[in-house]
């Protein structure tokens, strides 16, 4: 009988509310090397988070890790609380720099928070009449382009947006990450965040679709910084900042598993 092959494993909850048991679960895996994807795939499947996140080292260059990201079903283009959990894992010193799909992306520690820089959404008017159905809401959209796509719908206030109840079978047709989002009560803004298409029909704090949220919401307040909170069943809680094409999300981070996998 073959030895099984020991991976480390490390489950880290992305963009906590400041609470145990809050934010984005995560799973971390560091590598020394890649694995078959149908391997990577089917470990992402096991673990049954919305995000495994998967990474090599670099040498040189200007990157210190290879990252990929897994849903249970299919690999994408980008997210944000993964790279955030594996900054928290992985993070020795101020910075840690990562190659992804989408770029290169950085985790820095700052006045004991970590900040996450991800590429901001183009934003344009859009028509989304299906999705609307799909969400049972009536609000003005915008379309975001780049990293998984965005759908954003806006509603009048906080309470529309705890309320919606999606139609998930019909969402699981829609290519890009759909999100209703408004003014907050406890904090500047809040959304929600569906990616059925990916698997996910609800995910709790979703960094790439601020890479949307943000340059919307800076436009529409009048100013670059501002306090964020998705506000599903679990939740969790961010601080934006927008800089030029660049969008900064600032948060909490907590190791809640550390083990091995074995396969």
């Amino acid at each position: 009988m073959t030895d099984p092959i020991t991976l480390p494993f490390y489950q880290v909850d992305a963009f906590t509310s400041g609470r145990p048991l809050t934010g984005n679960p995560a799973a971390v895996m560091p590598l020394d090397g890649w694995l078959p994807d149908e391997i990577l795939q089917a470990i992402a499947a096991e673990n049954n988070l919305s995000e495994t996140a998967f990474t090599v080292p670099l040498e040189g260059g200007e990157a210190d890790y290879h990252l990929r990201w897994f849903t249970p079903t299919v690999e994408v283009d980008l997210c944000g609380h993964a790279t955030f959990a594996s900054g928290h894992i992985l993070l020795d010193g101020e910075a840690v720099r990562f190659q992804t799909r989408s770029g290169v992306l950085t985790v820095t520690r700052k006045d004991g928070s970590l900040w996450l820089d991800l590429p901001a959404s183009r934003l344009s008017d859009g028509q989304a009449d299906a999705v609307l159905d799909a969400l049972g809401v009536r609000g003005p959209v915008r379309i975001g382009q780049g990293g998984n796509g965005a759908i954003l719908v806006r509603l009048d206030d906080e309470a529309a947006v705890r309320a919606v109840t999606p139609d998930f079978a019909r969402l699981r047709a829609v290519d890009a990450l759909v999100m209703v989002t408004a003014p907050g009560t406890r904090t500047d803004i809040v959304s929600r965040v569906f990616a059925a298409y990916h698997g996910i029909d609800e995910d709790p704090v979703t960094g790439s679709a601020h890479c949307a949220l943000v340059p919307y919401w800076a436009a529409e307040l009048g100013r670059a910084e501002f306090t964020a909170a998705q506000v599903g069943a679990r939740g969790g809680d961010l601080r934006c900042r927008l800089l030029g094409d660049r969008v900064l999300l600032g948060g909490e981070a907590r190791t809640v598993i550390e083990g091995t996998f074995r396969i």
